[in-house]
């Protein structure tokens, strides 16, 4: 069980396929396999708990999404059989306010986009005296429960530290749970490889225009895309007006966590991030259901793109050295053939997928490769790297 006692441990898997494709030692910590599909179930739940501790049991929690948060709030309000009320944003999926019905969530309808319905969830807190707003992703409290995963990554490894650690992020949540998790068992200086969508990628953009970084200085973007300083932690963030990526339902944070961006600056070791064009998620997501036989969300998938093309691997985690963050910045030529590197990707789960999009993911897939041509992969560096269809 976890340390609340609403979670249990998720294995940790060797992936023959990986491992053999790659020619490393792969594995995939499956997070979806927690009681609301997603990683999120761990740090939303303690955060849950604590506040029936704080509250007693006629705690309300109230939460604003249209996605992994909200049902991570309802399962565990469920579970401990308080009060839960999720605002989601109009055009949810009627999949989506099925599920969180079914673990007893009231569920309110409001506004346009996440953030008109997150300001009627901030307003209903106000009006109530025991209400308490669950943090989606930007809390201590939800990291301290998202790195209870990487405690139990190091007992299942035998407390042997992997050359690098894969997870997709969006505003940050779960990336902040790793960080904490790694200072908790020593892994200070294990690599992170972030992974997101083109369109949708505030947390890379981000971290660009910080000091150090290939774009500290120009601080160019996108369109659509401002840039803002946050004064209380001293970073440049991203902020994204609009998203062009089918990931954006969970990677699409408008604005990342300004102190895990911070955390990630600071780190011992690199946190080298990527950003990928949709179909090669898409295409992950297909080969990780054909070799695996689970299907996750295109924001998990986005995470597992490295595993399926060993060229970009190999740019992200050299191989040699690869707890060395200045390899991070350039693609350094296997000098080393027998170092084995071990690798772990989170397969953060997430339930806004179906047979239907699997279809339909297959299709474009198909589309796009028939065309000919390259994927370009914006890396840590700020070059773009090619892989071919």
């Amino acid at each position: 069980m976890g340390t609340n006692g609403l979670w249990q441990e998720t294995p940790l898997i060797y992936s023959s396929q990986i491992s053999g494709l790659l020619g490393v030692s792969a594995y995939l910590k499956l997070e979806n396999l927690h009681p609301s599909h997603s990683f999120k179930y761990r740090g939303i739940s303690l955060f849950a708990q604590k506040a029936r501790e704080a509250h007693g049991p006629s705690v309300h929690l109230i939460a604003a999404s249209g996605g992994n948060a909200g049902l991570a709030a309802a399962c565990a309000a469920n579970a401990l059989g308080v009060k839960c009320t999720v605002y989601i944003p109009a055009g949810a999926a009627p999949s989506t306010l099925d599920i969180l019905l079914r673990q007893k969530a009231e569920v309110i309808v409001t506004g346009r986009y996440y953030a008109e319905a997150l300001e009627a969830a901030s307003a209903a807190v106000e009006k109530e005296s025991h209400a308490v707003m669950v943090p989606a992703y930007d809390h201590e409290i939800v990291w301290e429960g998202h790195g209870s995963m990487i405690k139990e990554i190091s007992t299942q490894l035998q407390g042997t530290p992997p050359d690098a650690i894969f997870c997709s992020v969006g505003g940050g949540g779960m990336l902040g749970g790793i960080i904490v998790g790694c200072n908790a068992v020593g892994w200070n200086n294990v690599p992170i490889v972030t992974l997101e969508t083109v369109g949708s990628n505030c947390f890379y953009h981000s971290m660009s225009c910080n000091d150090g970084r290939f774009n500290s200085v120009d601080k160019v973007v996108p369109s659509d895309v401002e840039v803002v300083y946050d004064k209380a932690n001293d970073v440049t963030l991203t902020r994204f007006n609009k998203f062009t990526s089918r990931a954006s339902g969970s990677l699409g944070a408008s604005l990342p966590s300004a102190r895990v961006v911070k955390m990630a600056l600071e780190r011992e070791g690199a946190v080298c991030c990527a950003s990928v064009p949709d179909e090669m998620s898409m295409q992950a997501l297909l080969r990780f259901a054909d070799d695996h036989k689970l299907l996750v969300e295109l924001a998990c998938s986005t995470t597992l793109v490295p595993a399926y093309n060993p060229a970009l691997f190999n740019k992200l985690v050299p191989p040699t050295d690869a707890n060395n963050p200045a390899l991070f910045n350039k693609m350094v030529p296997p000098t080393d053939a027998n170092k084995p590197r071990t690798v772990v990707f989170i397969v953060c789960g997430g339930f806004k997928v179906s047979l239907e999009d699997v279809a339909g993911f297959r299709r474009l897939v198909n589309e796009d490769v028939d065309k000919g041509g390259v994927w370009n992969v914006l890396c840590n560096d700020g070059d773009t790297f090619s892989v071919e269809k």
